[in-house]
């Protein structure tokens, strides 16, 4: 096998395909909560892209892809065989990982698989864990063997109540705090409304709290500053600052109105990307400078 080389690729639900990756050497330096960036093609835009599970014996690294726009479009269309033109990483800093006591991961859509490497790797400071994973509905919970085999306790929460308990992932944290749960710790992973709403729960009883931001980002070094943030008031940068941030400190509002910033471009990219696919260009055209 090849480097950068697809090992398997599996689709978990509309839009969202998972994909194991040979990439021996980054795989044995990655620590739990760190992030890697892709390229498809030559041609591809640079993706942030979140660890969901390190395979140190195969050397295969474990990535979760939702479509969303023609960069991860042409992602999900790749298949096992082909390679990555880059998968560059570790990037970022690791999660804190100490003895707190009780701890909660909670994950939110395509942010299920990232809390997998972060509660097996807080299970071997001896902590004890409890999963919190939900989706809107049952077809849309990923890799739930996966988080159970990495938790004490693992609940399931869906919007429309199709599996699992019925509500959101704070509901679950809430009843956990009701029934005398002694929390110390929670990492929260997934829309920012969602890791919005955890903080604002946790820091009404002071448990300690973090996030895992993946704002727009370009070259994952710190350089472009595209992926900057308002952390307790002052700039941080996701890529190199982060991807952790203290949970209670983060100015929400203000990272889900730049995320936004680009919604318009990335539909016509997306659109036009997907007519070429449909008359049978797969890759778009390289555009060329007029004579």
């Amino acid at each position: 096998m090849e480097l950068n080389e697809i090992a398997y690729k599996e689709e978990l639900c509309p839009k969202i395909t998972m994909f194991k990756i040979y990439t021996p050497e980054l795989v044995r330096k990655a620590k739990a909560g760190q992030f890697v960036i892709l390229r498809a093609y030559d041609h591809s835009e640079r993706i942030p892209m979140s660890i969901g599970h390190l395979d140190r014996e195969e050397g295969l690294l474990t990535i979760v892809v939702m479509e969303v726009g023609m960069s991860t479009a042409e992602i999900v269309r790749m298949e096992a065989g082909e390679k990555f033109m880059d998968v560059v990483g570790p990037l970022g800093l690791p999660t804190h990982i100490k003895k707190y006591g009780t701890c909660v991961v909670i994950g939110g859509g395509v942010g299920i698989p990232p809390i997998n490497p972060i509660a097996r790797a807080l299970k071997e400071e001896g902590n004890k864990v409890y999963g919190i994973i939900g989706a809107r509905s049952r077809e849309l919970v990923i890799l739930e063997d996966l988080v159970k085999e990495a938790v004490d306790e693992l609940i399931v929460t869906t919007d429309d109540g199709s599996y699992g308990m019925k509500g959101f992932v704070t509901d679950a944290l809430q009843k956990l705090i009701d029934d005398g749960v002694k929390i110390e710790f929670v990492m929260a992973i997934g829309p920012v409304i969602m890791m919005k709403n955890v903080a604002k729960l946790t820091e009404k009883y002071d448990i300690e709290t973090w996030v895992s931001l993946n704002p727009i980002m370009v070259d994952g070094t710190g350089m472009c500053g595209g992926c900057r943030v308002t952390v307790g008031g002052e700039t941080k940068f996701a890529c190199v600052d982060g991807p952790d941030f203290d949970g209670h400190k983060v100015n929400y509002d203000e990272l889900m109105q730049r995320q936004g910033l680009y919604v318009d471009q990335e539909k016509i990219a997306y659109d036009d990307y997907l007519h070429r696919c449909k008359i049978g260009l797969r890759k778009p055209k390289k555009e060329t400078k007029s004579q």
